[in-house]
C-alpha cells in the first residue's frame, strides 16, 4: 500500500474516492465541502438531502457525479471547539477510520483525503495530520482487501509543509 502527498484540488483527481470534510447537514459549506458539491453538480446534493445528514465521526457515500472521481465519501469530523480535547481526537479518527473502511467495502483501490476539521471547525492543523497519518497507518496493518493507494491532499500551502514534515517527503 502506497501513502502519496501531493499539493492539488481534489475535485480534480481521478481515483476511485475523495473523501469530503463534509458538515452534518452534507448539505454542501464552505472550504472543501463547498468546492467538491459545486464540481460535482447539482445532482450530488439531491443525493445527500436523502441521508437526513450525517453524525460526528461518521461518513456516507455517493456516486462522484460530475467528478473524476468514482464515489464521494463524505465524513463529518469535530467542531474542535464542541469537544473535549480526548472526544475530538477519537471524533476525527474515526471520520478517517469510516472513510477507509467503506472506501475498502465498496472495493476501492485508491482514495484521497482532504484535511478534514482543520478550516473553520478549528483543529489544530498539525495534531489533525498526525492523527490522520496514524490511522492510515492503522489501517493498513489491518490488511485491507481492496484499497492500495492512499493519498493525502493539500490545498493549502501550511497544510501541506505539515504533512512533509511528519511524513519527510
Amino acid at each position: 500500500m502506497t501513502i502519496k502527498l501531493i499539493q492539488a484540488d481534489i475535485t480534480k483527481l481521478k481515483v476511485d474516492a475523495i473523501v469530503n470534510a463534509a458538515n452534518a447537514s452534507l448539505l454542501g459549506g464552505g472550504g472543501v465541502d463547498g468546492a467538491i458539491h459545486k464540481a460535482a453538480g447539482k445532482e450530488l446534493l439531491e443525493a445527500c438531502k436523502k441521508f437526513n445528514g450525517c453524525k460526528t465521526g461518521l461518513v456516507k457515500i455517493t456516486p462522484g457525479f460530475l467528478l473524476k472521481a468514482k464515489h464521494i465519501i463524505h465524513a463529518v469530523g469535530p467542531i474542535y471547539e464542541l469537544h473535549p480535547v480526548d472526544i475530538a481526537e477519537k471524533l476525527l479518527i474515526s471520520a478517517y477510520w469510516e472513510s477507509l473502511q467503506l472506501a475498502d467495502t465498496v472495493e476501492c483501490q485508491s482514495i484521497a483525503f482532504p484535511n478534514i476539521s482543520t478550516g473553520v471547525y478549528g483543529f489544530p492543523k498539525e495534531r489533525a495530520a498526525e492523527l490522520a497519518i496514524h490511522t492510515v497507518i492503522s489501517f493498513q496493518k489491518s490488511n485491507p482487501k481492496n484499497i492500495n493507494h492512499i493519498i493525502f491532499c493539500c490545498f493549502e500551502d501550511e497544510n501541506f509543509r505539515i504533512y512533509q514534515k511528519l511524513l519527510n517527503v
